[in-house]
């Protein structure tokens, strides 16, 4: 367990290390340094907020978007 611990918490590290340097972070980067069962969702939901709010870009590699963490779409109206 505390092996496990030290590992995420190092590639953590490097991953900030990396955001701040370069602006951004692939969200493929994020996950083969931080696999799944790797953190807890409300760890990975943390990592995400924390980097974002580090102005660090999360972008897709694949659809080329960025992460903005939240829909910049409305939702439709609910009608009653």
């Amino acid at each position: 367990m505390e092996n496990r611990i030290g590992k995420s918490y190092m590639a953590r590290k490097a991953l900030f290390a990396k955001g701040l340097r370069e602006g951004r972070l692939t969200v493929q980067e994020i996950e083969t340094a931080l696999p799944a069962g790797t953190l807890t969702a409300a760890e990975r939901w943390l990592l995400y907020y924390s980097l974002r709010a580090a102005q660090v870009e999360i972008i897709d590699e694949v659809t080329g978007q960025v992460d903005h963490g939240f829909s910049l779409e409305e939702p439709a109206p609910q009608e009653h």
